[in-house]
C-alpha cells in the first residue's frame, strides 16, 4: 500500500486527446493544460524537429524547401510513428511543467483517446510511442466513450446514451450503456475532409488554389450544414491557376454548404447506420434523451439541425465540444481503478 500511495505521490497522471487536427493534455488536478495543432516542422536533410504544435502550424504552406511542416496523424492514427513519438514527446514535457518539481520524480501514466475502430497494429503504434516519449504507464479509451463521460452523459447507468464525436479525421458515433459500448460506427471523414472538399470546390469554380489553413478558415467563417437565416459572404485569396498570379474571390455560404454535402452525407449514413442497429429499448431513450455532438466539427453552422431532421431525433452540441474527449479522459483518471472496465487495453514499461 505505501508504495502504491508513493508512487501515485510522486508521478503525474496525463490524459491525451489525440487527434488528427489537434491535441489536447489533461494533468490531474489542473485540468486541459495544452491545445495545440498535431502538426510537426522537420528538416528535411537532417530530420531535425524545428517547432511542433502552434509554431509549426503557422509554417503549414510557408517553409522554404528544406523544411517540411507535417501532420504525423492521419484518420485518426498514427501516420508516422517516428514523428508521432517527437511530437508526443514534446506535448508530455510541457504539460509536466504544469506540475511542481517534487512530484516530476517518476514518468507519468498515460490515458490516450482512441478512435473505436482502431486496428491492433494501430494500438501497438500509438502504446509504444507514448511509451517512449516517456510514459510509465499507458491505457487507451475509445473516443466516444471519453466525449460521452466528458460531455456529463450517465455511461454507467441502464439506459441509451448516444455521442457524435466529430474530430478532424475521423467521426466516432456510438450508442452506449451500463459502462459499454453497445453499438458504434467509425468514418473516416471528419474536418480534414471537409477543408479537402472545400479546396476542391475552389479549383472547379474559380481556377483557384487555397491552401489548408485558408480553407478552414473558409470553414469557420462562412460554413454550414443548414440553411441560414442571413447567408454568408466572404473574400478568399490564393492563387489563380490560369494566370499564376495572386487574386482575389468572393465566395458564398451557400456554395460552400453545397460543396461539404459529400462529407457532411458520409456523417449522417454513419449516424442513421449506429441507430438501424441500436436494440429498440435503447431507442427509446434515444428519443428522450437525444444525440449529443462533440469534436470540433459539432461546431459547423446547422450540423444539429440537419442531424435531428434526418436522424428523427433532437440532437445538440456539448456545451464545450472541442474538449470532451480531454475532458472525459481526466474524469476517468480521478477514478482509474474503479472505472477500469471501460478501458480498451494497456502496457507499461
Amino acid at each position: 500500500m505505501f508504495g502504491n500511495s508513493f508512487t501515485k505521490f510522486f508521478s503525474t497522471d496525463i490524459g491525451i486527446d489525440l487527434g488528427t487536427a489537434n491535441c489536447l493534455v489533461f494533468v490531474k488536478d489542473h485540468g486541459i493544460v495544452l491545445c495545440e495543432p498535431s502538426v510537426v516542422a522537420i528538416i528535411e536533410s537532417t530530420k531535425e524537429i524545428l517547432a511542433v504544435g502552434n509554431e509549426a502550424k503557422r509554417m503549414l504552406g510557408r517553409t522554404p524547401g528544406n523544411i517540411r511542416a507535417i501532420r504525423p496523424m492521419k484518420d485518426g492514427v498514427i501516420a508516422d510513428i517516428d514523428i508521432t513519438e517527437e511530437m508526443l514527446r514534446y506535448f508530455i514535457q510541457k504539460a509536466k511543467k504544469v506540475v511542481s518539481k517534487r512530484r516530476r520524480i517518476l514518468d507519468p501514466r498515460i490515458l490516450i483517446a482512441v478512435p473505436s475502430g482502431i486496428t491492433e497494429v494501430a494500438t501497438r503504434a500509438v502504446q509504444d510511442s507514448a511509451l517512449k516519449a516517456g510514459a510509465r504507464e499507458i491505457y487507451l479509451i475509445p473516443e466516444p466513450m471519453a466525449a460521452a463521460i466528458g460531455v456529463g452523459l450517465q455511461v454507467h447507468e441502464p439506459c441509451g446514451s448516444m455521442i457524435v464525436d466529430i474530430g478532424g479525421g475521423t467521426t466516432e458515433v456510438a450508442v452506449i450503456s451500463l459502462g459499454g459500448i453497445v453499438e458504434s460506427k467509425s468514418q473516416n471523414v471528419g474536418g480534414d475532409e471537409m477543408d479537402a472538399a472545400i479546396i476542391q470546390h475552389m479549383k472547379r469554380a474559380y481556377n483557384l488554389l487555397i491552401g489548408e489553413r485558408t480553407a478552414e478558415d473558409i470553414k469557420i467563417k462562412i460554413g454550414s450544414a443548414y440553411p441560414l437565416e442571413t447567408e454568408l459572404t466572404m473574400d478568399v485569396m490564393g492563387r489563380d491557376l490560369l494566370k499564376g498570379l495572386p487574386t482575389t474571390v468572393k465566395i458564398t455560404s451557400q456554395e460552400i454548404r453545397s460543396a461539404l454535402q459529400e462529407p457532411i452525407t458520409s456523417i449522417i449514413e454513419a449516424v442513421r447506420s449506429t441507430l438501424e442497429r441500436c436494440p429498440p429499448e435503447l431507442a427509446g431513450d434515444l428519443i428522450v434523451k437525444g444525440i449529443i455532438l462533440a469534436g470540433g466539427g459539432a461546431l459547423l453552422r446547422g450540423i444539429d439541425k440537419l442531424i435531428s431532421e434526418e436522424a428523427s431525433i433532437f440532437a445538440k452540441p456539448s456545451d464545450d465540444p472541442l474538449k470532451a474527449v480531454a475532458n472525459g479522459t481526466g474524469i476517468v483518471l480521478q477514478e482509474l481503478e474503479t472505472m477500469s472496465k471501460i478501458l480498451s487495453s494497456s502496457s507499461s514499461r
